[in-house]
């Protein structure tokens, strides 16, 4: 028996696995259809690999030079609390500074309670100067 590790790779959740980790981590129902255009507007993204089982995950969506958010960092309630959270948004941030040739925004939206998270990164809440807001458009 061989002992397994995590491996990190360069591509985007299949839809299948997305919506596998966005339930998993309890934020709600996918639209699966709406998913599969939303990855592959994607500009970049990662997965996390366990004895080949897709166990985290991470993307970044935006314009590619100024503007560039952090999108799904998700690992599986099993794998918590192992660094694989740390392992994802430290690729994703390596590939936004190897894309930036000047100044350039990073956003996210951080679920609650995991704000520390994302503020050993560089995040802060910029309140009262600047307001974090989204609108969700139904249909």
């Amino acid at each position: 028996m061989t002992k397994q590790s995590f491996v990190l790779i360069e591509r985007l959740p299949s839809v299948s696995e997305h919506k596998a980790l966005w339930e998993a981590v309890g934020w709600g129902d996918v639209h699966t259809e709406m998913t599969s255009l939303s990855l592959a507007s994607s500009i970049y993204g990662v997965v996390v690999e366990y004895d080949d089982e897709v166990i985290g995950m991470g993307r970044v969506v935006g314009d590619g030079a100024m503007y560039h958010y952090v999108q799904d960092v998700a690992v599986s309630p099993l794998y918590q609390g192992r660094g694989l959270g740390k392992l994802i948004i430290e690729k994703l941030m390596q590939y936004i500074d190897s894309r930036s040739v000047g100044p350039a925004f990073v956003g996210l939206f951080a679920s609650h309670g995991k704000e520390a998270f994302y503020e050993q990164y560089g995040f802060a809440n910029h309140a009262p100067n600047m307001t974090g807001m989204f609108k969700v458009v139904a249909k």
